[in-house]
């Protein structure tokens, strides 16, 4: 079994080439706040439908501590929650949120530093009515995400890692920013423009 923590090393840019674009998340669910801190963490899943935010606030006593909240919202206009609920899930030691939703007291949050990857920010919040099976699988930014898939997130972008891929992808991961790291500026310099030369030669430029 993968330890998540090791993915907190890696950022969502050198993730993103190990495990595909499919995995990657649309640029709309972003960092309300900045600069954003990385999270990574085993995904607990969660659907809320139009209008409604129980299922959220329900699972912020269900998740285990280091998870990530990942909310497939029906839509956004009313906020899934507020500073109260995510003070609440950063003392119970859920990472952050990811939803295809909003909240409500950005400046709250910001204040505690509790991550939230989302569309936007909206004042009024959603009714308490109706709940989902918790940890099906989600639609969120374009990518399904299934309970224990590893997401990763900070201001680069938001990669979903499937659980049954996560030793390879993080080997990948490890090895591709190594052989980066080891790198000066000006040998990526000579390799890169090696690489274009080719690929405008493959292409039929002359110039």
């Amino acid at each position: 079994m993968t330890d998540h923590t090791a993915f907190r090393d890696l950022s969502p840019t050198t993730l993103a080439e190990a495990v595909g674009r499919a995995q990657v998340m649309d640029l709309d669910i972003r960092p309300l706040w900045g600069p954003a801190p990385r999270i990574a963490g085993p995904a607990f899943t969660v659907r809320c439908p139009a209008g409604d935010q129980l299922g959220l606030h329900a699972a912020i006593y269900r998740a285990e501590p280091g998870s990530v909240l990942v909310v497939e919202a029906a839509d956004a206009r009313y906020a899934l929650a507020g500073g109260n609920v995510c003070a609440i899930a950063q003392r119970r030691g859920i990472a952050g949120f990811v939803m295809n939703g909003a909240i409500r007291d950005v400046a709250e949050v910001r204040a505690s530093g509790f991550p939230v990857y989302a569309k936007g920010v909206v004042p009024i919040p959603g009714n308490k009515r109706t709940v989902e099976p918790f940890n099906e699988p989600v639609r969120v930014g374009g990518v399904i995400v299934h309970a224990g898939d590893i997401v990763v997130a900070d201001e680069e972008g938001i990669v979903v890692v499937p659980r049954d891929r996560a030793n390879d992808v993080l080997t990948a991961a490890r090895l591709k920013a190594a052989k980066e790291a080891d790198l000066s500026l000006d040998e990526w310099e000579a390799d890169h423009r090696a690489r274009i030369d080719k690929s405008l030669k493959e292409a039929g430029f002359e110039g």
